[in-house]
């Protein structure tokens, strides 16, 4: 599963993904784009779930969901190097 998310505005927002429980703030700047890509290969992700964003109001945001085959993982949950 990807998790792209762009904000612009002074604030710090917050990405959380459900059912793995996680989640990742995201430094946001008056006047430009910041942008960051997640990429997560965690048991669960096959699953039905959300993406919630709390985000101060003077910040605005986007985001992109992407979700493909399970990745490989080992018995640990820890990816598979290719």
């Amino acid at each position: 599963m990807i998790v792209l998310v762009r904000c612009q505005g002074k604030g710090t927002i917050k990405v959380t993904v459900r059912p793995v429980n996680s989640s990742f703030p995201l430094d946001c700047v008056d006047g430009e784009v910041v942008t960051t890509y997640n990429q997560l290969a965690l048991r669960g992700v096959e699953k039905k779930g959300t993406v919630s964003v709390q985000a101060p109001s003077g910040v605005r945001w986007s985001m992109t969901i992407g979700r493909g085959e399970p990745a490989s993982l080992h018995d640990s949950g820890d990816p598979v190097s290719p």
